[in-house]
């Protein structure tokens, strides 16, 4: 079997990813529509609710968003706990290793979003859009679950995410999932 380095053209850093990534927006995307751009780094969360409320349990995780598809895309990977501190035997509640897919829609003049998490086989697809000064992703889950997700409380330098899921009696509306973030490198003084 032949290895990236007897075939250079097949190395991940100048074939796989130098063909997702792109180094911005793509031009034909205005900047008002660009709602997700501002995310593009990487950033540390402490995780204060995945399933269950983890208030004292003090999980951290990783958050890293770039632009891919010729910029035409904002991708992410949400990993809990970060890489560095992964260990084996960890639960589902315990640990996360997924990605989103935001794709432009000029036509519907908003964002298409996919979430995956090949671990536990979550998948949900929402439709994204600032609201005010919010970014609110609503759709559902795998299973027509309605879903909401928002990103509040957003500076240059942090945000607040939230996923909620209506319940059976289609009114309640339940936390999931609650992430405090800081973009890495980001001084937390006001």
């Amino acid at each position: 079997m032949n290895t990236p380095e007897q075939h250079p053209e097949n190395a991940l850093q100048d074939g796989f990813h130098a063909a997702l990534s792109a180094p911005a927006r793509a031009a034909d995307i205005d900047a008002a529509d660009d709602v997700y751009g501002w995310l593009i780094g990487s950033w540390d969360m402490d995780v204060v609710h995945y399933r269950v409320d983890l208030g004292n349990a003090r999980r951290r995780g990783e958050i890293h968003f770039g632009w891919v598809l010729e910029g035409r895309a904002v991708q992410d990977v949400w990993i809990m706990p970060p890489r560095g501190e992964r260990q084996d035997g960890l639960t589902v509640n315990e640990t996360m290793y997924g990605t989103t897919l935001r794709v432009w829609d000029p036509t519907l003049r908003a964002w298409r979003v996919t979430y995956l998490n090949p671990r536990t086989g979550q998948r949900d697809e929402l439709t994204g859009r600032r609201i005010g000064g919010e970014l609110v992703q609503i759709g559902t889950h795998a299973d027509g679950t309605p879903i909401r997700w928002n990103f509040t409380d957003i500076t240059r330098a942090s945000f607040r995410w939230t996923g909620v899921a209506l319940a059976n009696d289609g009114v309640t509306w339940t936390l999931e999932a609650e992430f405090h973030a800081r973009r890495k490198g980001a001084s937390m003084a006001k």
